[in-house]
């Protein structure tokens, strides 16, 4: 049995969680993408993780998906309200990396086995 949720910071985590999610709102911050379009800006993400991750977006409402009536049907992606205000969110993320992230810090080493 799952437990509930304790502190809003896990919920947020869990939606985020794994190493797509961040970049798809992130893209679609740049405005309406097809799905074609939105996993070749991401790179090598294969069709089935941009799928299911996109559906649990869309169920948490961070993702709108939209089906035109059109043969053959035209699906689009795009952030609704709370994904927008995800954003701020998300932008800090970067704002931090540039400036405290681990990337500015020297490598550790590789710990020797004796």
């Amino acid at each position: 049995m799952r437990r509930p949720l304790e502190c809003p910071i896990e919920g947020a985590m869990i939606l985020l969680s794994g190493r797509w999610r961040a970049l798809i709102v992130y893209y679609l911050d740049q405005g309406t993408m097809r799905f074609n379009v939105l996993q070749r800006a991401l790179g090598p993400i294969s069709q089935r993780m941009l799928t299911r991750d996109l559906r649990e977006l869309e169920a948490a409402g961070v993702v709108r998906r939209t089906v035109y009536p059109e043969v053959p049907p035209r699906v689009e992606y795009d952030l609704t309200e709370s994904g927008r205000r995800l954003m701020s969110v998300i932008d800090a993320l970067g704002d931090w990396w540039e400036a405290d992230g681990v990337r500015s810090q020297k490598p550790r080493e590789p710990a020797l086995h004796t």
